[in-house]
């Protein structure tokens, strides 16, 4: 296996960004669209993941990385609720929030994974 030397190598960080750019279409269309505060949460929320992926990889430490982690994986965790809630109101029709929640427990575990390594 070889040396990961850049944020961008890494798989969460790679499938969290094609998830922030669904996050940002699904939110664009619609009733979605007019809801500002949840359009605004999940987008931040979906942003976070990849940003704290990317500096905790930055930090250049095991320990800040691991930290950056949690906070990733807890952001994904706010996605998730957010999509309830879009699912709730009918932002969202049942097959794109599965197929969406999905996307991000993989995301979940990819990043669960990464943290057992770091230990």
């Amino acid at each position: 296996m070889s040396k990961i030397e850049k944020f961008e190598d890494l798989v969460c960080w790679q499938k969290t960004r094609l998830l922030v750019k669904e996050i940002y279409n699904i939110t664009h269309i619609g009733v979605f669209n007019k809801d500002f505060a949840l359009k605004d949460q999940i987008r931040r929320s979906m942003i976070s993941v990849l940003l704290n992926i990317a500096e905790g990889f930055g930090r250049r430490s095991h320990k800040e990385f691991k930290h950056f982690l949690f906070i990733a994986h807890g952001s994904i965790a706010e996605v998730q609720s957010c999509l309830y809630i879009a699912l709730d109101l009918s932002y969202l029709q049942k097959d794109k929030f599965y197929n969406l929640y999905e996307k991000c427990t993989e995301v979940s575990k990819i990043i669960s994974g990464l943290i057992k390594s770091l230990n």
